[in-house]
C-alpha cells in the first residue's frame, strides 16, 4: 500500500511539472537551452576491473573455506528464527564471506522481493 501510494504521488508530480502547474527552475522555467546539460558518468576500465577480479580470486583462494561454510551456515539458522541477524552478519564479514554469498545464503530464507503490479 505504501508503494503503491509514493508510486501515484510521484506520477502526479510529474505530471504537474510537465504541465508547468508545478514550477521547478532549471527545468521546467528559467531553463538555459544553449548549454546542453552534460552528466559525467564513470567509466571502468578493464584494467581496473581485471585487477579487482584478481583481488577477489585471491582472497577466495586464501580464505578459510570451512570458516566462511560455518558462518554462512550460522547465518542461514539465525535467519530461519527471529534472532538479531547483524551479528552473524558482521562475524560473516570478518570470515570474508563475500557480499553476494551473504545475500545468497538471505535469499534462499527470506526470498527476492518483488515489485507489486498495481
Amino acid at each position: 500500500m505504501p508503494q503503491k501510494e509514493i508510486q501515484e504521488a510521484s506520477y502526479r508530480y510529474q505530471k504537474a511539472v510537465e504541465s508547468k502547474e508545478e514550477i521547478v527552475i532549471g527545468v521546467n522555467e528559467c531553463v538555459n537551452d544553449d548549454t546542453p546539460l552534460r552528466i559525467k558518468t564513470l567509466h571502468i576500465s578493464p584494467a581496473l576491473r581485471e585487477h579487482q577480479v584478481q583481488r577477489l580470486q585471491t582472497l577466495r583462494a586464501q580464505r578459510n573455506h570451512q570458516a566462511v561454510k560455518q558462518t554462512l551456515s550460522e547465518l542461514k539458522g539465525a535467519a530461519q528464527s527471529d534472532q538479531n541477524l547483524m551479528p552473524f552478519l558482521i562475524h560473516c564479514v570478518k570470515e570474508y564471506a563475500t557480499l553476494g554469498e551473504i545475500c545468497y545464503t538471505l535469499k534462499e530464507i527470506f526470498g527476492a522481493y518483488q515489485e507489486p503490479s498495481f
